[in-house]
């Protein structure tokens, strides 16, 4: 259920390259099913990269850096999940990790795209007028990284299911949703923005200007914790059954102003110019490896 936030998390950690790089090797095969439970995994060790559970919107993000909401394609690219394991080449970065997805994207699914940018109905994160009332983070800082050693490995990891959400990004930075309660350890606030878009209709947006990173808690309400876990679900591609849909259809329509005002919080509706990324063609299997 959370798969998501981990191609979004790489999002923020890589960077785009001019060259047009691709993997040395590359094997992507369908996950194995699970209908109550949904884990997800990113491992990034020296030259070695595997992804586990990720969906091909997932991947299409990751590759072209945009949110789940802002890809235009068939409703499977949400639903159908793939592990990949490759190796980054010699001379080549996790920086570079982008366009290595665009290539083994087109090889690999044999998929074709275009841009386009559409007005988006968005929230904006904001501040009250009173200010934040954020508790910067109490996880120790990383050690510092020492000139001319290997990058430190990425490990991340993500779980959901009925009873929750979680995910542990590294590095004392981590997610939880559960037991009517999102809580927030060690993130910066463009982060946190993406952590609520996945429970949310429409991208997040960070306006706060804020930097450093933060614990937050918020405390949800228990007649708009169901309405969030099943928007975080339909966000992350999971079929639900009709009637877990329902649930949508008489939730409160701003769940989350609230809670994030309690911490000096404002969530506001916006329209705001996006990139979209328009799949014109894609195969729902992979070439063999």
């Amino acid at each position: 259920m959370s798969r998501t936030i981990i191609g979004l998390f790489l999002l923020s950690v890589v960077t785009f390259a001019q060259a047009s790089p691709t993997f040395e090797v590359v094997s992507i095969r369908p996950s194995s099913e699970q209908v109550t439970q949904v884990s997800a995994g990113v491992r990034i060790a020296g030259s070695q990269v595997r992804l586990g559970s990720m969906s091909l919107k997932d991947y299409i993000g990751m590759a072209y850096g945009v949110r789940p909401q802002q890809i235009a394609g068939p409703d499977w690219l949400g639903q159908h999940r793939f592990d990949l394991a490759a190796t980054i080449p010699a001379g080549g970065s996790v920086t570079q990790m982008p366009e290595m997805m665009r290539a083994m994207l087109a090889d690999r699914f044999k998929m074709a795209m275009h841009r386009e940018t559409k007005e988006f109905p968005v929230y904006e994160l904001g501040l009250t007028k009173d200010g934040p009332r954020l508790q910067p983070s109490s996880a120790p800082a990383a050690p510092a990284e020492n000139v001319g050693e290997k990058p430190p490995a990425v490990n991340v990891t993500a779980s959901g299911s009925g009873n929750g959400v979680g995910v542990d990004l590294g590095g004392g930075s981590s997610f939880s949703f559960g037991n009517n309660r999102l809580e927030v350890r060690k993130m910066t606030m463009f982060q946190f923005a993406e952590v609520l878009t996945r429970f949310v209709d429409r991208p997040v947006i960070d306006r706060t200007a804020l930097t450093g990173s933060y614990d937050i808690t918020l405390d949800i309400a228990p007649e708009d914790y169901v309405s969030l876990m099943v928007r975080s679900a339909v966000n992350a591609g999971v079929t639900l059954p009709p009637q877990a849909l329902r649930v949508l259809d008489n939730a409160n329509a701003d769940p989350l102003s609230g809670p994030l005002r309690n911490a000096g919080l404002t969530l506001d509706s916006r329209k705001a110019p996006l990139n979209v990324i328009v799949v014109d063609a894609v195969e729902k299997t992979p070439t063999e490896n």
